[in-house]
C-alpha cells in the first residue's frame, strides 16, 4: 500500500517516537543542491512496535535494524537511532545499543563529519544540528564531528573525498584524526578502500584526494606506488610544474575536467605511475618508465583487485602515452588508430590524457582521429587478390589502411 512521508512520520508520532532525515540529504539541502536519496532514522520506538506497524518492512541491517520501507514510492532506508562503542580493529569492532531511549543527537554524534552530522524532523522544527553542520559548510571545512571518527579507519578517506568532492578544507584537527586511522587502515577490506577511491575519481577535482592522504600520511600506506612520485624529478623544461606527483596531479584534474568517465581518470592517474621506480642516477630522466609503470599496475592490481575497466584503461595509457607526439611512421599510426578504435579507453579518453600531458597540445591522429579511422575503414571490402592467402591477407589489408590514411592525412 502506497505511504506517504507525512503518513510515515505520524505513524511513527502515534507510536511516541520521532521520525527524521538524515544524512546527505539534509547535507545538500543546506548546501542548496538537489537532494537525492533520503534516508530517515526513527527515535523512541521499538523493533518490536515498529515491525507491528510497518509489517511490509524488510529488514537488512545485521547488527543493529535497518529496515527498507516504501515511501513517497521510493525505497528508502529507515534505521533506528544508535551508539557505537569501540571494542575491536576495524568497521566491525563495534558493540551497538540501539534502544528507544538513544537519542538523535546520541545517533549524529558518533557519524563522521559535521556537515553529514546533521538531521531534519518530519514533524516540524527545522535541521538538528547539535555539531555544527551548517558553520563548517558556510566556512567550507571538513571536520570531524567528535572522537568516533578515528573508530571506522575508512571515515579517514570519506574526508578526503569530501574535499575533494566540495572543494572543501579538511581542519588541523581532522587531518591528525586521519593521522591516527593509519595503523587500523592497513587491514581494511580492499574493496571499501577502492569504493571511497572511485568516489574521489568521480569529484570535480579529485586531486584533493590524494592530497589530503598524503598531508595525513595515509597515500604513503594505502598507494605507495603514488606517495613514490613524489620529489621524483623531472627535466624542467618540459615539465615546469614540479616532481612526477604534481604531474599527475595537474594531469588528473585536467582529464577529470574533460571526460567524465571514472576508467579514463584512473588511467590518467596511473599514466606516469614508472616514474615512481626510476633509479635516483638517471633522474631527471625517466628512460624505461612505460615498462615499469606496466609493472606498478600488476603490483597494484595484486595488491588491490582493480575493475577490469579500469586495469584495461591504465594498461593502454601507460604503454602507449608517448608514442602519439612521436611517431611518424604511417604505419605505427594505423596499427595505434586501428587498436585504439576497439578499446574501452576510447580515442576520447586517451586523446583526453594525451592533452592534458602535453600542456593541452594534441596530436595529428587523435586530434583527427574520426577522419582517419573512417578512411582506414574504407580501405576494407573488395576483392582479395587470388594469390594471397593466410598471413599475407592481412598483411595487404594492413597496407591499404596505410594508403588510405596517408590519403586522408594528405588532404
Amino acid at each position: 500500500m502506497f505511504m506517504d512521508e507525512k503518513t510515515f512520520a505520524v505513524k511513527i508520532k502515534d507510536l511516541g517516537g520521532s521520525a527524521y532525515l538524515v544524512g546527505g540529504y539534509v547535507r545538500d539541502t543546506v548546501m542548496g543542491k538537489s537532494p537525492h536519496d533520503k534516508d530517515y532514522v526513527v527515535c523512541g520506538v521499538s523493533e518490536e512496535v515498529f515491525l507491528r506497524e510497518f509489517p511490509n518492512a524488510k529488514k537488512v541491517g545485521g547488527s543493529f535494524p535497518v529496515f527498507l520501507l516504501q515511501i513517497d514510492e521510493n525505497m528508502c532506508e529507515v534505521a533506528f537511532a544508535r551508539t557505537e562503542k569501540k571494542h575491536g580493529r576495524g568497521y566491525k569492532g563495534f558493540a551497538v545499543d540501539f534502544g528507544p531511549e538513544v537519542t538523535i543527537e546520541e545517533d549524529l554524534y558518533r557519524r563522521d563529519t559535521t556537515m553529514n552530522s546533521m538531521a531534519r524532523s518530519l514533524w516540524g522544527g527545522g535541521v538538528v544540528d547539535p555539531y555544527g553542520g551548517r558553520e563548517d559548510i558556510k566556512n567550507k571545512t571538513i571536520r570531524a564531528t567528535s572522537r568516533h571518527f578515528t573508530d571506522d579507519p575508512v571515515r579517514a578517506l570519506r574526508a578526503a573525498r569530501q574535499s575533494a568532492q566540495f572543494g572543501f578544507a579538511i581542519d588541523s584537527g581532522t587531518i591528525e584524526m586521519m593521522r591516527v586511522c593509519g595503523d587500523e587502515i592497513r587491514d581494511e577490506p580492499k574493496e571499501r578502500i577502492l569504493a571511497e577511491t572511485e568516489k574521489a575519481l568521480a569529484s570535480p577535482k579529485p586531486s584533493m584526494y590524494f592530497r589530503a592522504l598524503n598531508e595525513s600520511g595515509l597515500l604513503e600506506i594505502i598507494f605507495p606506488w603514488i606517495h613514490s612520485l613524489i620529489g621524483r624529478a623531472q627535466p624542467i623544461e618540459y615539465h615546469p610544474e614540479g616532481d612526477a606527483f604534481e604531474h599527475t596531479m595537474m594531469v588528473l584534474d585536467d582529464v577529470s575536467a574533460r571526460c567524465p568517465r571514472i576508467e579514463v581518470r584512473f588511467a590518467a592517474l596511473m599514466h606516469d605511475i614508472g616514474k615512481g621506480l626510476t633509479p635516483d642516477d638517471m633522474l631527471p630522466h625517466h628512460y624505461g618508465h612505460e615498462a615499469k609503470g606496466l609493472e606498478a599496475l600488476c603490483e597494484i592490481d595484486k595488491a588491490m583487485p582493480l575493475p577490469k575497466r579500469w586495469y584495461q584503461c591504465a594498461e593502454f595509457a601507460i604503454r602507449e602515452h608517448m608514442r602519439p607526439s612521436r611517431m611518424t611512421q604511417p604505419g605505427k599510426v594505423v596499427d595505434l588508430l586501428v587498436r585504439l578504435e576497439k578499446h574501452p579507453i576510447g580515442a576520447d579518453g586517451f586523446a583526453a590524457i594525451i592533452a592534458a600531458d602535453n600542456g593541452g597540445a594534441q596530436a595529428d591522429c587523435l586530434q583527427n582521429f574520426e577522419r582517419y579511422i573512417s578512411a582506414i575503414r574504407s580501405a576494407h571490402g573488395g576483392p582479395i587478390p587470388e594469390n594471397l592467402s593466410g598471413a599475407q591477407i592481412g598483411e595487404w589489408i594492413r597496407q591499404k589502411e596505410i594508403e588510405a590514411y596517408k590519403k586522408a592525412a594528405d588532404r
